[in-house]
């Protein structure tokens, strides 16, 4: 369910739109990914802007977000299988989550890590919901890969394979 503020929040339709936004010099530093219902339910009270822990339901000092800043080591490769995989990784928080949790990225600064080692970030900028149609190219891009030992990272087994770490 999309409120009204957040239906402004303009959506990128393209895996390629989104890698450009990790391709500039900075890399995409400060960019982060998000599962939820949006930057309206999020930021609501914005000075407490938090997750809680699953498994103990502890609140945390920031909300739980994936980084797209491309890592030094990732190199010259691509930006576009950079993005999906981080897209890839966390797609089964909206099954899980329920209705309206769907993809967005946001500029933030990181307060903490998570129990799992996910960065806590305080939202600065809504960027951008991610469409579908960015899911369905993600998914081809993740499946090109042909890694069978490989998933998202779903600690349920209902969406796949636990990822692993090399």
């Amino acid at each position: 369910m999309t409120t009204p503020e957040d239906a402004d929040l303009r959506t990128i339709e393209r895996l390629d739109d989104l890698a450009e936004l990790v391709s500039g010099p900075d890399r995409g530093e400060g960019l982060y990914l998000r599962w939820s219902r949006g930057p309206t339910a999020d930021l609501a009270g914005s000075d407490d802007q938090s997750s809680r822990d699953g498994l103990t339901g502890v609140p945390l000092p920031g909300l739980s977000a994936n980084p797209l800043r491309v890592e030094e080591w990732w190199g010259d490769r691509s930006r576009r299988l950079w993005v999906a995989r981080r897209l890839h990784d966390y797609r089964h928080l909206r099954h899980q989550r329920g209705p309206g949790v769907r993809p967005w990225v946001l500029r933030a600064e990181e307060r903490g890590r998570g129990p799992d080692n996910e960065p806590l970030v305080v939202c600065r900028e809504p960027v951008a919901w991610v469409a579908e149609s960015v899911l369905a190219d993600c998914d081809r891009v993740v499946a090109e890969q042909q890694a069978d030992d490989w998933g998202p990272l779903d600690r349920s087994g209902e969406e796949g394979r636990a990822g692993r770490a090399g």
